[in-house]
């Protein structure tokens, strides 16, 4: 069975390295590889170009955003399975032979994410399909489709500029997609990409969506509007006065997407 992965990209010469060599590292065999570089001014290109054995296809164009790049690359794709691993993003080894071994009989299949901070582990989330009509509760970086999947529901809604990964997975579920969580760690994150440093966009077009898919808990949806902001904003002033532990407690204890510290 061939599997496509797709990377976007633009001037990510600190980390694009380490997201390619973790995708020629798989202990998979058959893999579909193509990279969406947005036009890179830096040295991006020079680094794709020392893996050519590596990388199958690699687009060079501008794009209208992060979700125009993904579907150029959902576009090509070949592979009966589709994953997608951001530009700072990295897989484990044996990510994808641990995905195709759990398709069968399933359209989505998710595991657990590894977040790093300063070089080093911080936590890990652990998602749970079964709470999307209330959040982002599965973790993209791990998150394998089936390439049917895709061509019946659509990709990537362009005007989503945080939020588009939400938008693709709730789609998916409400339309009675089979989801399968495996219990491992899939993907490695580094903390500082786009929806962390830019939050209250992502919780706006959170709300947006939800709306969209299931107006008929629009009250609900904004209860947990400002729920959300609460729980992003409040670690963060928690930290400015050095109490860190208690949002370690919170996520490790009642947080609905479990984060298991290191």
């Amino acid at each position: 069975m061939l599997v496509t992965i797709i990377t976007i990209v633009y001037n990510g010469e600190k980390y694009i390295e380490d997201t390619i060599r973790s995708v020629g590292a798989q202990t998979y065999p058959n893999i579909e590889y193509i990279i969406v570089d947005g036009g890179s001014t830096d040295s991006t290109p020079d680094i794709i170009g020392k893996y050519r054995d590596t990388v199958t296809t690699l687009i060079m164009e501008k794009d209208e955003g992060i979700s125009d790049a993904f579907n150029k690359g959902l576009r090509l794709a070949k592979g009966e399975i589709i994953g997608i691993i951001n530009a700072d993003d990295w897989y484990e080894p044996d990510t994808v032979e641990k995905v195709v071994a759990a398709m069968p009989d399933h359209d989505i299949v998710y595991g657990r994410l590894r977040l790093w901070k300063d070089d080093r582990p911080d936590f890990v989330c652990e998602g749970d399909h079964n709470y999307l009509v209330s959040e982002m509760t599965i973790n993209h970086p791990t998150v394998f489709a089936r390439k049917e999947v895709y061509d019946r529901w659509g990709g990537f809604d362009k005007k989503y500029k945080c939020a588009m990964d939400y938008d693709l997975v709730l789609r998916f579920w409400i339309n009675g997609c089979r989801f399968r969580y495996i219990p491992a760690i899939l993907a490695n994150m580094r903390w500082g990409g786009l929806s962390d440093n830019r939050w209250m966009l992502g919780c706006r077009e959170t709300l947006s969506i939800k709306n969209k898919y299931l107006p008929h808990r629009r009250w609900r949806n904004r209860l947990y509007f400002y729920k959300h902001i609460l729980a992003i904003s409040a670690p963060r002033i928690l930290q400015q006065f050095g109490l860190h532990f208690v949002t370690r407690f919170y996520r490790t204890n009642f947080s609905r997407v479990k984060k298991v510290y290191q």
